[in-house]
């Protein structure tokens, strides 16, 4: 009787060609995120605004915080402090990827969020702060906060997060 012996860490190219897709996912996310904020620095000087629609402008901000703004006025740590919590998230995802890669949904939302946090990640490194340029407003509440491509897949990626792990716990 012969004994078939398992690698449970395979590198075997099912293995790599499982992960992918998901990786070519967020590099296109990565692509789009910052050929965008190219776009909207060469069109744009720092808070100008141009009116696209009744609820919709395009501006060009600087956020040297996190989601809202979040410690942007600090002295400059949090800079660092953000991005080595990106890399430690997309080396978490790559983690996560690799262990379900049979769950779509969940997949997508690891993808849409690393690929906006690598976006994020090299505007911190190349300018020191995140180009914004969306602005939502509406009359009775205000502006929204800026915000750019990576930071819309990053918000869709997390309600795909959610809605994946509502669909799981409603099954069990």
């Amino acid at each position: 009787m012969a004994i078939k012996k398992t690698n449970t860490f395979s590198t075997s190219s099912k293995h790599r060609a499982s992960l992918a897709p998901w990786l070519g996912i967020a590099a296109i996310i990565v692509l789009l995120d910052q050929l965008s904020k190219i776009a909207i620095t060469k069109m744009f000087v720092l808070g100008e605004e141009k009116l696209v629609t009744s609820f919709f402008n395009l501006v060009l901000a600087y956020n040297r915080g996190a989601a809202f703004s979040f410690l942007s006025n600090q002295g400059g740590w949090q800079r660092h402090f953000f991005t080595a919590v990106a890399v430690i998230a997309v080396v978490f995802i790559i983690v996560q990827l690799r262990r379900n890669p049979g769950q779509r949904m969940f997949c997508w939302s690891m993808a849409l969020i690393m690929g906006g946090a690598i976006g994020n990640v090299i505007d911190r490194i190349m300018y020191g702060h995140v180009i914004d340029f969306l602005d939502f407003h509406f009359a009775p509440i205000g502006h929204f906060p800026a915000f750019n491509v990576a930071d819309s897949t990053i918000t869709l990626g997390a309600i795909l997060f959610i809605v994946d792990e509502l669909r799981r716990v409603n099954r069990n």
